[in-house]
């Protein structure tokens, strides 16, 4: 992955037709983003044009009018989802499949991801 920020949509699988848009930003190793709601951390690793991370989203406004992708609607800020994620990158961005453990329920999805910006 090229140091960079980039936009970021994600659709979930398995049938929940949970969508979410945001942004995210890879620098040497770590992770950085967020959304209207949700705000993005973690490291990832690379091997050759794929990656595989971790990343943890925390809730850090309440959603009374909306759903955000990760959590519910009405849940106080500060709700913890963990993420693995794994994917494949080119010049202009790339492609990402993860799975989200919240609670008992896992939640599998796939983002696509357009370079906006690079970083030095």
């Amino acid at each position: 992955m090229y140091n960079g920020l980039y936009s970021i949509h994600v659709a979930t699988l398995d049938g929940h037709g949970g969508k979410g848009s945001g942004v995210i930003a890879f620098q040497n190793g770590r992770i950085y983003g967020g959304d209207a709601y949700l705000y993005y951390t973690g490291s990832y690793t690379l091997t050759g044009t794929t990656f595989k991370g971790e990343v943890v989203v925390s809730q850090h406004t309440r959603a009374l009018d909306a759903r955000p992708l990760f959590g519910r609607s009405g849940d106080q800020p500060g709700q913890e989802v963990g993420i693995g994620v794994s994917g494949s990158f080119t010049d202009g961005g790339g492609e990402m499949n993860g799975a989200a453990f919240q609670g008992k329920q896992s939640l599998l999805f796939k983002a696509t991801l357009k370079r906006l910006i690079s970083f030095d």
